[in-house]
């Protein structure tokens, strides 16, 4: 089967693999319908996940069709349409039990498909522990419409729990790529009052007027303005750093108000600094980590009702074969790219 292969830093390659076989009786092999690129992929490309594996599959955005279970799979069967989680866990550790499946204690607990094990960018994927790892695709959900639920769609609905956002809240969104659109819709479930969204790039801040035109959407320059003019506590009771720069993590701080919370998403390529001096007294509570992505089924019931639409945020599609080209597009920004669709 055709995979995209992360060989060694700075390069993948479309190579030719095995089909992947059940390893273990909680597995299952998935038929890749439909995958998709993630700015993480880039960061392993260019050497930034110091634990992602040369040699591996990458890609970890994709549904499919499921082909073979283990005889331990008891949630899903063959000809089952799925989602697949970006997080592998078990169900069963103490960090599982208490939701925080990011840091299950099994040696692929956490980020391991496209990262430490093969994932998605193919034809074929072999998921551990498929009970937790798959979700059933409700009949009047598309493949497009479920693409993003096990990653981005993930981080969205979680960064918009543990930042507690409240009804009537105002809440600042920093970054207006894929994640911090997901983040967007999910945050607008929760009733905010306003939500302001800053990102550097006009064309997808136009992008979100038009599809969500109750956002303020802002360019840094004018961002401090903004949470003047709509925050009347000094700050946003909310922030959601969800862009990733030393610029937009001292943004996150600087525009919370006292007491807020500060939720951090993102990917940093390196070390951040947290000024304590310059914000001492603002009581500022922090939230940082990796997607815990263990509410993928309320998220597709959500799409299901019509409550979530990701499809726009799939400006481009491509064909596996053509995968090079499609991420020439997504990391160069090419054609006011946001996502890609790969089609194996």
């Amino acid at each position: 089967m055709l995979a995209y292969t992360y060989v060694k830093e700075g390069t993948f390659q479309l190579l030719e693999k095995p089909k992947p076989t059940l390893l273990d009786s909680r597995d299952a092999i998935v038929r890749v319908t439909l995958a998709s690129i993630c700015t993480s992929d880039l960061h392993i490309k260019h050497g930034s996940v110091p634990r992602a594996v040369p040699g591996i599959t990458v890609g970890h955005e994709m549904v499919g069709v499921v082909e073979e279970v283990g005889s331990q799979v008891g949630t899903v069967r063959p000809g089952d349409r799925v989602t697949v989680n970006v997080e592998t866990f078990c169900g069963s550790c103490f960090f599982c039990q208490n939701g925080w499946v990011n840091n299950c204690t099994d040696p692929n607990g956490g980020w391991a498909l496209g990262c430490r094990i093969d994932g998605g960018q193919a034809e074929y994927v072999r998921v551990p522990y498929a009970d937790q790892g798959l979700n059933k695709i409700p009949d009047l959900v598309t493949d497009r419409q479920a693409l993003f639920v096990g990653d981005i769609l993930a981080t969205g609905y979680w960064a918009a729990e543990i930042g507690e956002v409240k009804a009537g809240d105002t809440v600042l969104i920093i970054g207006g790529g894929p994640t911090g659109i997901c983040t967007l819709q999910c945050v607008r479930l929760k009733s905010p009052g306003k939500v302001i969204l800053c990102d550097r790039d006009p064309w997808r801040l136009n992008f979100i007027q038009a599809h969500w035109p109750d956002t303020i959407t802002v360019l840094p320059e004018e961002l401090e303005a903004a949470v003047k003019e709509h925050c009347p506590h000094g700050g946003a009771d909310a922030v959601l750093e969800v862009a990733g720069s030393e610029d937009t993590f001292r943004m996150a701080w600087a525009c919370a108000r006292p007491n807020a919370v500060v939720t951090v998403v993102s990917l940093y390529d390196k070390a951040q600094t947290l000024p304590l001096p310059d914000m001492y007294g603002k009581n500022l509570t922090f939230k940082t980590g990796g997607v815990d992505g263990c509410h993928c089924g309320e998220i597709l019931a959500l799409i299901a009702a019509g409550k979530i639409d990701t499809t726009p945020l799939i400006t481009h599609t491509c064909k596996l074969r053509d995968i090079e080209s499609g991420y020439a597009l997504f990391e160069e920004r090419w054609d006011h790219v946001i996502k890609v669709a790969v089609e194996p």
